[in-house]
């Protein structure tokens, strides 16, 4: 299968799934001008303090071939902060219990951990095969 037919699949199948949320969220009004809120929001904060945050700091981090897996990463860090930041700015006991049932600080942290580990293994896995291609000299 050709990175082009892959491309226009994924491509389908995120207008799909925006269809599916479009619908939902249609389907249930009384929320909705929350959701545009915090839509506006996230998109400004992505704007104003992730991406000029990703862009100074991984230069400044890493150079060569590991900047781009670091601001990738830098990149999903951020944004996964951004989805979790209502709730790591709540923390404490629920008036219900079965609103957040989760320990959502503790699985942020273990996203972010994975995330950190998946980047560390791909600039191994570069160096590893950048090194291979080289002829002894």
């Amino acid at each position: 299968m050709s990175v082009k037919v892959l491309r226009l699949l994924a491509g389908a199948a995120g207008l799909a799934l925006m269809g599916v949320g479009a619908s939902l969220l249609l389907d249930r009004q009384q929320d909705l001008v929350g959701v545009l809120e915090w839509l506006g929001g996230a998109v400004a904060l992505h704007d104003a303090l992730i991406a000029p945050l990703v862009l100074l700091v991984g230069p400044a981090l890493v150079r060569g071939q590991a900047r781009g897996p670091v601001r990738g990463a830098l990149l999903v860090g951020g944004a996964l902060t951004l989805v979790a930041l209502p709730v790591l700015l709540r923390p404490g006991p629920r008036p219900n219990s079965t609103v957040l049932p989760l320990d959502y600080p503790h699985n942020w942290l273990l996203t972010l951990v994975a995330v950190a580990t998946f980047t560390a293994l791909l600039v191994v896995a570069k160096t590893v095969r950048r090194s291979r291609r080289r002829p002894p000299s």
